[in-house]
C-alpha cells in the first residue's frame, strides 16, 4: 500500500519536475528502506531561506551542469523557471556566460563553478557572497551545490544516466 502511495507522488513529482523519476522507482523496487532514506535528502536539497532565488538556482544549475548531462540539468532549468528566473540568464549560464550576467548572479556561478572544480578559486567569492548574503546565505548555497549533485551521481551509479539529452530553456 504505502509503495503504490509513494508510486502516485513521484508519479506527480515527474509532472512537475518535467522527467522522468525512474531512477527513484528502480531504488523503491529494490528496497524500501532505502528509498525512504534516499528522500531525506530532499530538504536538504530544496532548502532556501536568506538566498534570493536568482543565485540559488545559478549555483544549482552550474554544480548539476558539472554532472550531468541531461535530464538533472532540465529539472534544474525547469525549477529555475519556474522561481522566475529569466531564461536569457537560464541560456547564459549553461552556455557559460558569467560575465553577462548581473553581478549577484555573476557571483553565485564563478563560486559554484570555483567549488565543483577544485579550482582553488573560491576564497575571494566566498568572500562576496558572505558580505553580500551574510553567513546564513553562504551556508544556503554551500548546501545546494552540494545536494543537486547528489541525484545525477546516484542516476549514474544506477545505470539511469546513460545519455545525453538537449535541455530545453524556451518551451
Amino acid at each position: 500500500m504505502i509503495r503504490r502511495l509513494i508510486l502516485l507522488k513521484l508519479a506527480s513529482e515527474e509532472k512537475n519536475l518535467g522527467e522522468s523519476l525512474d531512477y527513484a522507482r528502480h531504488i523503491l523496487r529494490v528496497s524500501l528502506r532505502a528509498f525512504l532514506k534516499f528522500i531525506k535528502i530532499m530538504p536538504l536539497a530544496q532548502y532556501r531561506r536568506a538566498l534570493p532565488p536568482g543565485p540559488y538556482h545559478v549555483a544549482r544549475l552550474v554544480a548539476t551542469r558539472d554532472e550531468d548531462c541531461g535530464t538533472c540539468v532540465q529539472i534544474e532549468v525547469n525549477l529555475a523557471k519556474k522561481a522566475h528566473l529569466d531564461p536569457n540568464f537560464i541560456r547564459l549560464v549553461l552556455e557559460r556566460h558569467p560575465d553577462e550576467l548581473p553581478d549577484d548572479l555573476a557571483d553565485a556561478y564563478r563560486f559554484a563553478e570555483a567549488v565543483v572544480t577544485s579550482s582553488g578559486e573560491e576564497g575571494p567569492l566566498r568572500e562576496r557572497i558572505r558580505s553580500r548574503y551574510g553567513e546564513k546565505g553562504l551556508v544556503e548555497l554551500a548546501l545546494a551545490i552540494a545536494a543537486c549533485r547528489v541525484f545525477p551521481i546516484t542516476k549514474r551509479a544506477l545505470g539511469y544516466a546513460q545519455s545525453c539529452s538537449r535541455v530545453r530553456v524556451h518551451v
